[in-house]
């Protein structure tokens, strides 16, 4: 029914005015070819034949899965049952590896960085202590994990937290030197507390600081190791409630570590040195070390180094323990890298890190602590990385990760997303991609290799590309939600590389990163492979198996945005539409071009910023340059950010444009077919009367308005202009940004434009208009150039930064014969639709509304054997009707700007349906993309909601306020793509991947890797027979008889407080999903039940046999004393 009316108000709108909805001025100065020709009733017909199946039903917005390293880690745990891994953040967030495949993401709601994590070792749950003075606990036997209860101190910050192998008790050390017991199974604190002031001995008159370690003892569960920051440690006996030793050290401690016969154990201090402690001389270390200090000549004490942050004492039954320490090192190498030493007898091998260190953790065969550790592997927690160190082997080589944790290598600037691409290309990128991987690590399987995961049902191929600030680009094969690198590419490698010293004399605009990638484009089905830099350039790219040694050809193109050249045109400026023969390939570098203008002295005029290698070039199998296009400086000024970007394979054509005009490059003749400023190229049928200026007048103002100005405007500063507009992105900083602040600077993608080029400011606006107009969105197909035209022709359309839409007409050669030599003629066409707000996005639909694809040429090997075969021909795939009566005499133009959408009829260009997204916002990415089997068009918008909108008659089908825009770089990176499927960086190291699809919302369960699987416990070795069969050490310790509230009584309510979590009923709607989920909870609580009426029974047992004892004891007695009289007792 609402469906109805809508489509009623939409007739009614279409039949008064079909675009008197979009604004104001964008019916006039276009005249005929905006406003439709046919009657109300011929605009209505298409509206009839199409029946749209998408409905609000089939979309659904969640989060599917986070890929890379995790944003500014701080904390790291280790299941060794389970193994798996699970790294805390300082934004709250939790990341759990298993094995490839495994990866979850989980987020504290309060954002408070993670402190420490405990593992419940294979017990499926995890802890979490955060610096809000929060514990949690995670349950993991659900495939996303939830919180099943927390606890809030209110009086006191923790510092440190422990968790016995087996016990629910844990152990919890504050700022104030206290330590309390935690409750695991019910999260509530007991009574029992160890007072920083009975810990310590009376006499002494300084607090010791915050505890910095609890440990229990391996030899005796019963004794508790204490570590205090200023030196002080008290072994503390939890029966008799007291201190059985406390020991003394001069420096502060910052990490304590145990031999695992329970006689010894290690500490690390600020001083850089290792004290080895005997419980039974606590009074001094019977060795101290400074692994890094100089050894002095008159046999003083060594000097003292940098930290040891913290200390591994790890035993082997056939070798000498592991001593494995990070910090450490000497003072006076300030230049040294992070490093992690590992002692090993007499051998000290120091790791250097790229990266500060954070946390690391040696995985050892026991869980046991009283048990020879065995250690195999260190896994090393760095600031921007995760390696592990294989320790079984002498060099101590590092394993191959598994998991997509280098996105972040160079930082990503610029991402696409590409899902039900062509099956055949994720193998081929693997196999060109393979040959370069790096040799040298251990072949030893990944040691965190916990959890389960399968395919699941979705199996159609997914690739992300992303670009980076380097100059590189990176494929990754995403299918079935998970990411591997398939192949890397350099762009850089074309260019000369610049000396040191030399940058400030040359045409260089960027100081920083000038090989950043801005925007790419790629054709899955050709293979054409196209990037625009930051230094404004771009390069087209075609694949080949084979390797080639050949030069790569460049061109040049100068493009001006000058009034002013109606007046004084330039000798030297070429016409506007030049003949393409005249056009020949042109290999220049940047050595052999001149200064043409010389009348200013050091004025640079036709100068790329960037030299293009001249001599021949190795090109691996894989991505090679085609061709490289550069913008050259005019008249002392830098050439414009590339802003748009389009290549299509079948025309052979590549077409750009910024704030200044647009160009259009034949890659197959490699010449420049256009190249003009955005005005001429409306022709006559330019909307808005522009008045010439004089030049000198034009900079004068661009410099005073400097401040008031998009991005489109920002030429004169020469030197900060892209590095500035690039610094947010590239900088591994999280800070927020406004946006509004932020769209003046940034670099990337093609809608980013938005309304930059039209000042906030009325005064402003028209001199604005008049100056510049960028071009925002490029799109290529067979289409209507014309109104009333017969038949679709080869078009390209063009969108600008004030909602002005160009068709261009393309004339190329009638047969592939003629294709290489013909000259490709491009005129304006003299068609101008007009929108609200920057044209962001084109698509174009049959009269059925089946979203037409692009004309493509399909992929051949350019250097293949049979290359000198001339009878191949290309293969076209031109989508053009067969027959007019098949197609049908029309198609549908789809257009989106950052305000409005409209559907045109072509090629009458009547505006059937037109929708304004947002008033108050502006759209930041538009996608049409293709769902069920249907079509429809995706947007994101600048005020956080994802909407989509059904095709052609745009109707709402989804409007979710789920994503707030706090930086530009989601606003950067955020695309959609076929199938329900999104993505945006979440943080500079992290791609967050979301689907809209209520189908993949409701299979996510079964796509979903398993954290927790049925394991058992490896059986401790070196147990005797009494102790295996009641557990703990030599005399049995019941903490629950110690710490539970009969004994113990109750905590005070106001030192924390229990918040149950939602865990609870969302673990059991979730975990495993469905049946089997219910059958393993049903098994679980079966177990826990047997388990406890097994107890239940030999207690009923014991108490029947103790019953029965005292009843013949009684007997006995009364039958001793039955015939004696009272007095002879």
């Amino acid at each position: 029914m609402k469906k109805f009316n809508f489509r009623k108000v939409l007739d009614g709108l279409t039949a008064a005015s079909p675009v008197g909805s979009s604004g104001g001025g964008s019916g006039s100065g276009a005249g005929g070819s905006v406003h439709p020709g046919g009657t109300a009733g011929a605009a209505g017909t298409p509206r009839e034949e199409i029946q749209e199946t998408l409905t609000s039903d089939y979309f659904q917005i969640c989060k599917t899965v986070r890929h890379g390293f995790p944003y500014l880690p701080t904390a790291l745990a280790f299941d060794p049952v389970q193994k798996i891994l699970a790294i805390g953040t300082r934004t709250g967030a939790i990341r759990i590896l298993g094995r490839p495949g495994v990866d979850c993401y989980c987020q504290h709601e309060s954002g408070a960085a993670v402190l420490q994590l405990q593992f419940l070792i294979n017990e499926g749950a995890l802890v979490s202590a955060c610096a809000d003075d929060a514990l949690h606990l995670w349950n993991l036997r659900q495939k996303r994990p939830a919180i099943l209860h927390s606890l809030k101190f209110n009086r006191e910050r923790i510092t440190y937290c422990h968790l016995p192998f087996q016990s629910k008790w844990l152990y919890v050390g504050t700022e104030r030197g206290n330590t309390h017991i935690v409750n695991i199974e019910s999260f509530i604190l007991s009574g029992y507390v160890i007072m920083w002031n009975k810990a310590i001995e009376l006499s002494t008159k300084t607090h010791p600081g915050p505890v910095v370690h609890l440990s229990d003892s391996p030899r005796d569960e019963g004794k508790l190791l204490i570590g205090y920051e200023n030196g002080t440690i008290v072994f503390w006996d939890l029966r008799s409630k007291r201190a059985d030793l406390r020991a003394y050290y001069d420096e502060a401690i910052h990490s304590v570590a145990w031999h695992h016969e329970g006689k010894q154990f290690m500490c690390s201090h600020s001083d850089g040195s290792l004290t080895l402690w005997n419980l039974k001389s606590p009074n001094r270390p019977f060795q101290t070390t400074i692994p890094h200090g100089k050894v002095q000549r008159d046999g003083k004490k060594p000097e003292s180094c940098k930290p040891i942050l913290k200390v591994e004492y790890k035993t082997c039954k056939n070798s000498e323990p592991f001593v494995i320490f990070s910090g450490g090192l000497s003072y006076d190498k300030p230049c040294r890298r992070p490093s992690l030493t590992i002692m090993h007898g007499k051998a000290i091998t120091v790791l250097e890190m790229d990266h500060p260190i954070v946390d690391f953790l040696t995985l050892c065969e026991t869980p046991y602590p009283n048990e020879f550790q065995e250690p195999y592997a260190v896994v090393v927690l760095l600031e921007k990385d995760l390696i592990v160190v294989d320790l079984t082997q002498s060099n101590f080589p590092i394993f191959e990760n598994p998991y997509p944790i280098d996105i972040h290598e160079s930082p990503v600037t610029c991402t696409e997303y590409f899902a039900d691409c062509p099956p055949d290309l994720i193998p081929v990128l693997y196999s060109v991609g393979a040959k370069h991987k790096k040799q040298g690590y251990s072949n030893k399987e990944w040691p965190i290799s916990g959890g389960a995961w399968n395919l699941g049902a979705q199996t159609y191929p997914e690739i992300i590309i992303t670009g980076h600030a380097d100059g590189s680009v990176k494929f990754w094969d995403a299918s079935a939600i998970t990411l591997q690198m398939l192949y890397k590419l350099k762009t850089s490698k074309v260019f000369e590389k610049q000396k040191v010293g030399e940058g400030k004399a040359t045409a260089e605009i960027v100081e920083e990163d000038p090989f950043a990638v801005q925007m790419m484009y790629w054709c899955p089905e050709s293979r054409i492979f196209c990037v625009a830099g930051v230094s404004a350039y771009v390069i087209v790219y075609r694949f080949s198996k084979h390797e080639v040694n050949t030069e790569i050809a460049s061109l040049e193109v100068r493009l001006q945005c000058e009034v002013e050249d109606i007046i004084t045109p330039e000798p030297e400026t070429n016409p506007p539409f030049p003949d393409a023969s005249s056009q020949l390939p042109s290999l220049k570098s940047l050595s052999g071009s001149t200064n043409t203008v010389a009348c200013e002295g050091t004025m640079k005029d036709s100068i790329p910023c960037l030299s293009v290698k001249a001599r021949p070039v190795r090109m691996p199998p894989g991505y090679q340059a085609d061709l490289v296009i550069q913008l050259v400086w005019v008249d002392g000024e830098p050439p414009q950010q590339i802003t748009s970007l389009a290549v299509n394979s079948a025309y052979g054509l590549v077409a750009f444009g910024n704030c200044n005009g647009l160009a259009v490059v034949d890659f197959m003749q490699k010449t420049v077919l256009l190249s003009m400023g955005t005005l001429d190229l409306y022709g006559s049928s330019d909307p808005y009367q522009r008045q010439p200026r004089s030049p000198r007048k034009s900079r004068q103002f661009a410099a005073d308005n400097f401040c008031m100005r998009g991005l489109s405007n920002f030429y004169p500063d020469l030197t900060k202009r892209i590095r500035t507009s690039y610094q947010s992105l590239t900088e591994l900083s999280d800070s927020p940004v406004s946006l509004e602040l932020e769209r003046c600077k940034s670099p990337t993608s093609e809608n980013r434009e938005n309304s930059f080029s039209r000042s906030r400011s009325s005064s402003v606006s028209s001199i604005d208009r008049d100056s510049k107009e960028a071009i925002t969105a490029l799109y290529f197909m067979e289409s209507f150039a014309r109104k009333n035209d017969s038949a679709v022709s080869s078009c390209l359309w063009v969108g600008t930064g004030l909602g002005m839409v160009i068709i261009l007409s393309l004339n190329l050669p009638a047969s592939d014969d003629l294709r290489q030599s013909e000259p490709v003629m491009v005129s304006p066409s003299g068609t101008v639709l007009t929108l609200k707000g920057a044209v962001l996005t084109f698509a174009c639909l049959d009269c059925m509304g089946t979203l037409t694809h692009q004309p493509y040429e399909v992929w051949r090997d350019p250097h293949s054997a049979d290359d000198g075969d001339k009878t191949r021909k290309r293969k076209l795939v031109m989508h053009s009707p067969s027959s007019s009566q098949d197609m049908g005499d029309h198609q549908f133009a789809v257009i989106c700007s950052e305000k409005q959408a409209k559907v045109f009829s072509l090629p009458s260009q009547t505006c059937l349906y037109v929708h304004n997204i947002t008033e108050t916002s502006f759209l930041l990415r538009a996608d049409v993309v293709t769902l069920c089997n249907s079509v429809c068009l995706a947007c994101f918008c600048a005020n956080g909601h994802i909407m989509t909108l059904s095709l052609p008659s745009l109707r709402p089908l989804l409007d979710i306020n789920y994503l707030p825009v706090t930086d530009m770089r989601i606003a950067r990176t955020f695309c959609f793509t076929n199938e329900g499927q999104a993505l945006y960086l979440s943080s500079p190291t992290e791609i967050q991947r979301l689907t809209y699809s209520q189908e993949m919302c409701d299979n996510l369960q079964d796509m979903l890797g398993d954290l927790f699987t049925p394991v058992e416990t490896p059986e401790a070795q070196n147990r005797g027979f009494l102790k295996g069969l009641f557990g703990g050490s030599g005399q049995a310790f019941d903490r629950e008889e110690l710490f539970g509230e009969a004994t113990a009584g109750k905590a005070s309510r106001s030192l924390a407080q229990h918040i149950p979590g939602s865990g609870g009923i969302e673990g059991v709607r979730g975990a495993a999903g469905g049946v089997i989920g219910d059958l393993t909870r049903a098994r679980i609580a079966l177990d826990e039940r047997g388990q406890k009426l097994g107890e239940l029974d030999e207690r009923t047992a014991s108490m029947m046999a103790s019953a029965e004892a005292f009843s013949k004891h009684a007997h006995e007695v009364m039958l001793k004393y039955k015939d004696k009289k009272w007095y002879q007792f």
